[in-house]
């Protein structure tokens, strides 16, 4: 899916938007990226299936920008993308999840994001069509007239006719379920929903349908969905998505040093080699039976991450290490990379706040001064308490804005502005009173 003029340098100039530093996991991670392309566009298909990904592993510590990387790398590139935690995963035999559970959703994954695709293109084409029946329900006699049809299309479409009730054929599936299947891809997100739509699909019949009252906006919808459930072709956007997922699939790995065994692991360990084993052969390449037919995954792109803070890389599997040749040491953030955080990337935590309040009449102000000191005040606790990283921005944000969060909205505009005193002020009266503790995660 990767374009052909989204180069290295432009891959990270993408994820300099969203990620501050770490310079050398951006660098690794477009490169990798390219690399999936040039394959792709190799005219030799045995040369072609013989190149292989170049997965990576990124060492740091919480907080620094793996998980962000990885996630902004698959919407660059549109790519399918899943991330797991590898301490959620079992060696086959012990109770947990199969690892091959991973392919699994990560196909079911981009069927259904491959299906929301076509609905969407489909939806457009087929609006049209339901304005236009609908019109008929409404007038006629206008419909036959050139001008008259126009002037109530366009109606229809401006919502001047929405509430008004007319009499539709609306479809019926057998054992009471109503509706197209449409409906639920639009609605859901989360868990594998493709059972649930194909269950759906075998029960409806667009033969059988009963006469409904309904208004003129959700015979639109209702009409829309009916057309595109006739032309919706299932089994050709399952046979797209198998092939998207083993070409373009990105598996985010998180806490892989969690199923290193040290010294100091014990008994109550004894799974994490098998769960070694058990990732190997998929990062490997291997042939994964799913529901929709055998999905490979020799050229699915792996990143791995973890701190590896009691654990060293070299006490994973030297056949596991050997497949993620791209090793990369995250930075720790510094009080700077802070005030950038907070400054420089798209669609930052201060912006979004501003938003948040400006539809409660709030007007937020941030000063240069109060940036710095968030930034300041942030780093103090992740050196003093658990080091969360970027993350700890979060958590002191939203306490410094608790109180003017709980009084919005105002009736009128309110124009709030935080500075250096006022934070030094809050944080200096609440922690008087009350335990530090309560305001860390």
């Amino acid at each position: 899916m990767i374009e052909r003029n989204l180069v290295p340098k432009k891959i990270v100039e993408e994820l300099d938007k969203y990620i501050v530093s770490q310079d050398e996991a951006k660098k690794n991670v477009a490169v990798s990226l390219r690399n999936r392309y040039r394959r792709k566009s190799i005219k030799n298909e045995i040369m072609r299936r013989e190149i292989t990904p170049k997965n990576i592993i990124l060492i740091g510590s919480t907080g620094v920008g793996k998980t962000e990387i990885a996630r902004r790398l698959a919407k660059i590139t549109d790519s399918p993308f899943i991330k797991v935690e590898a301490t959620k995963y079992t060696e086959v035999g012990y109770v947990g999840k199969d690892v091959e559970s991973i392919i699994k959703d990560l196909v079911a994954i981009t069927i259904r994001k491959l299906r929301k695709e076509k609905v969407d293109i489909l939806r457009k084409k087929y609006f049209n069509i339901a304005v236009e029946k609908v019109a008929k329900k409404i007038d006629k006699l206008a419909v036959i007239n050139g001008d008259s049809k126009l002037k109530l299309i366009n109606e229809i479409k401006d919502g001047v006719h929405d509430d008004k009730v007319i009499e539709i054929n609306k479809p019926v599936g057998r054992g009471n379920i109503e509706g197209p299947v449409v409906e639920v891809i639009g609605n859901k997100s989360d868990g594998d929903m493709g059972p649930i739509i194909e269950s759906i699909m075998s029960n409806f019949d667009g033969k059988q349908s009963k006469k409904t009252m309904v208004s003129v906006k959700d015979a639109i919808e209702i009409i829309t969905n009916e057309e595109i459930d006739k032309n919706i072709n299932i089994d050709e956007i399952n046979i797209e998505a198998v092939k998207s997922a083993e070409e373009d699939g990105i598996i985010f790995i998180d806490e892989i040093d969690k199923i290193v065994e040290s010294e100091n692991n014990g008994r109550s360990d004894v799974s994490r080699q098998g769960v070694q084993r058990d990732i190997l052969p998929i990062v490997e390449g291997t042939t994964v039976m799913t529901k929709y037919g055998p999905v490979k995954t020799d050229h699915m792109l792996f990143i791995a991450a973890g701190a590896f803070s009691d654990v060293e890389f070299s006490d994973l599997m030297p056949e596991l290490q050997g497949r993620f040749p791209i090793v990369t040491e995250m930075e720790d953030l510094t009080e700077k990379d802070f005030i950038k955080i907070l400054t420089n990337i798209d669609y930052n935590l201060i912006e979004q706040y501003k938003e948040m309040l400006l539809i409660d009449n709030v007007e937020l102000k941030v000063t240069k001064g109060a940036i710095a000191k968030i930034a300041e005040f942030s780093i103090y606790l992740n050196e003093h308490e658990e080091n969360i990283g970027a993350r700890r921005l979060s958590t002191v944000l939203e306490f410094l804005l608790k109180d003017i969060m709980f009084e919005a909205p105002f009736t009128e505009i309110k124009q709030i502005t935080i500075d250096k005193k006022y934070i030094e002020k809050t944080f200096k009266d609440k922690f008087k009173e009350e335990d530090l503790d309560k305001y860390i995660l």
